[in-house]
């Protein structure tokens, strides 16, 4: 059965969990990392020598570490020509907005995490996350002008693209304080809204920590 090493709140593993999710297959998923700790556990090194979130590893032993190729991987060996796009230049479309997603949206989710959760609380400054938010909306911006035209990232069906912006989206819907409008994006959540494994991968994954901001 396939493994996936993670927390389900792991950003990255947010996104693997929901591809996986989409993709229908057995797997297990190992609490790791943060409270749980196990990063530098030597035998998990020897998995992913980063000791980061995810590592997929597959009953043969195989592993793969780095979210963006697994998954790849898992669309490429269990959804190709649908979520792996089987054209040539629609699958480097796909690919380009993976990279474009995972380089540009990271910043204002690190800021986030960091002074909404993750500093001490004297440590915290609500102009970081207003400030993250100004950055991360430009590129938003973007992202709202490609989904004039487009259902999803990918084009008119859910692909491997979505899967770093779609899952990123939920926090940036969610956690940004006077969030401008993107009405593009905005339709575009509530098409991902609608999907089971969303709800289950990245929605609820995220609830406990969107109920500390909400309540706090």
């Amino acid at each position: 059965m396939l493994k996936i090493w993670g927390r389900n709140d792991g950003s990255n593993v947010i996104k693997a969990m929901w591809c996986v999710g989409e993709l229908g297959i057995e797997f297990e998923r190992i609490d790791w990392g943060g409270p749980f700790g196990g990063n530098d556990d030597p035998e998990y090194r020897r998995k992913n020598p980063n000791g980061r979130l995810p590592t997929l590893e597959e009953d043969d032993g195989f592993t793969l570490w780095e979210s963006g190729a697994v998954v790849r991987y898992l669309c490429a060996k269990h959804s190709p020509g649908n979520l792996y796009p089987e054209d040539l230049r629609e699958r480097a479309s796909a690919d380009k907005w993976m990279d474009w997603s995972s380089l540009n949206l990271a910043n204002f989710n690190v800021a986030y995490l960091d002074h909404y959760f993750r500093l001490p609380e004297a440590d915290r400054r609500k102009t970081a996350i207003e400030e993250a938010a100004a950055q991360a909306s430009l590129w938003f911006d973007i992202l709202d002008q490609h989904l004039a035209d487009n259902a999803y990232i990918g084009g008119e069906r859910l692909t491997m693209a979505d899967f770093p912006a779609g899952s990123i989206t939920h926090r940036w819907m969610q956690w940004t304080p006077n969030r401008p409008s993107h009405p593009n994006v905005e339709a575009y959540y509530e098409r991902l809204l609608a999907r089971s494994a969303y709800q289950e991968h990245v929605v609820e994954a995220n609830a406990p920590r969107t109920q500390q901001i909400q309540g706090s």
